[in-house]
């Protein structure tokens, strides 16, 4: 078994294995490197939500030019990605309308199928949601959800057909630098040689960039989720619904359960490598008292499981992507909770920016990891408030 490959990845989530396909498709072989199995990080921890709505127009480009992956993914990618298309509704609060139309005029004019829709119309929707606290939403009709696991495992499937290599249980330890070029990495498991290294680590990128000397300004965030199952009454299948005046997201989830992720009291800069088999203390009765307020019929539902999950959180709560620090060292990093939907495009703009030395399918210079050193944080256009407060 060679040690040796054209790149070398750390970390075998979504990202790893995306950027592993593409560098596969242009002939490139590539080792990933995961500390412990595949997709075990926010990967196998995230909600799996495919939508387009963002209030930065380069993220909603990343989405819209994902989103043919997902409803495409067995010809695409080959294996499943179990993407369920159950519409998304995106509620804003009354003091941020104005921005609200903004952005889906500007999601209109990217050719997101991006709608503005009214209270009236979204009930119709969603029968069971209190629509009394706003006017208008956002609507994507062709937008819901897939499996987050299942993803990553086909996309690193298809890697593998490629050239491409997992090795998983494998810690690393070290970046080999000589004369300020990457030479490749010390692990647990000896060492690696390749001129490019890609720093896909997600909650564990901060100190996987120490070791090539570069400081990246990456926090951890913690988010949990709680599975119920409805009463009778409520619908299956019911859109996705992003409820931002309760800080509060919903969906369908496998099995007849719903899913429901909060938006505040997220913990900051906690060990990515602290306990998530269950939520925090408290999360589930806040939780339920959100959706109950959003679908007052959801009383009389019961919880199923809940669980929680680490994440990087970026200074402006974007992704970070690009080079930085020695030569042949790259971020792919600092998804700030929102990097599942927009992998399969990141995954091919990196594999164009290391290839070509520009990413043409969407431009991602805004997300530059040097930006942070010359204090250009990323400003939406028409920002809605941070979520992570």
């Amino acid at each position: 078994m060679t040690n040796t490959a054209d790149a070398i990845i750390i970390g075998g989530g979504i990202h790893g294995a995306s950027l592993a396909f593409h560098l596969g498709e242009r002939g490139m072989k590539s080792i990933v490197l995961e500390k412990n199995t595949l997709a075990s990080g926010a990967t196998g921890r995230s909600s799996g939500v495919v939508r387009m709505h963002y209030d930065l127009e380069p993220e909603s480009r990343l989405a819209w030019a994902s989103f043919p992956y997902f409803r495409n993914w067995e010809e695409r990618i080959g294996g499943r990605c179990d993407f369920t298309r159950a519409g998304f509704i995106h509620i804003a609060k009354r003091s941020y309308e104005e921005q609200l139309r903004k952005n889906i005029a500007m999601h209109q004019r990217i050719g997101i199928p991006s709608l503005l829709i009214t209270a009236d119309d979204a009930k119709r929707l969603a029968p069971n949601i209190e629509v009394d606290d706003f006017d208008i939403a956002g609507y994507e009709p062709e937008s819901g959800y897939a499996d987050p696991s299942a993803s990553a495992a086909s996309l690193m499937d298809a890697a593998k057909r490629l050239g491409a290599r997992l090795i998983q249980g494998v810690s690393v330890t070290g970046i080999q630098l000589v004369s300020g070029k990457v030479r490749g990495v010390r692990t647990s498991a000896g060492d690696f040689s390749a001129p490019i290294v890609v720093n896909a680590a997600g909650a564990w990128a901060q100190s996987v960039a120490k070791m090539a000397g570069v400081a990246l300004p990456i926090d951890t965030w913690r988010h949990d989720v709680a599975f119920v199952h409805p009463p009778a009454g409520i619908a299956q299948y019911s859109p996705v619904v992003f409820d931002s005046p309760n800080s509060m997201y919903i969906r369908p989830e496998t099995g007849g359960l719903i899913l429901i992720g909060l938006e505040d009291d997220n913990p900051l800069g906690e060990s990515p490598d602290g306990y998530t088999d269950r939520a925090q203390p408290g999360f589930v009765e806040r939780a339920v008292d959100r959706i109950c307020t959003r679908i007052p019929k959801m009383e009389a539902a019961s919880l199923h499981s809940d669980q929680g999950g680490y994440d990087g959180l970026s200074p402006d709560q974007r992704a970070i992507l690009g080079q930085i620090g020695p030569e042949g060292f790259y971020a792919q990093c600092g998804f700030s909770g929102t990097g599942f939907k927009i992998a399969p495009a990141v995954g091919l703009c990196m594999s164009e920016l290391i290839i070509d030395g520009k990413a043409k399918t969407v431009d991602i210079t805004p997300f530059d990891p040097n930006r942070f050193e010359r204090g250009e944080l990323l400003e939406p256009e028409h920002a809605y408030e941070d979520v992570w407060h």
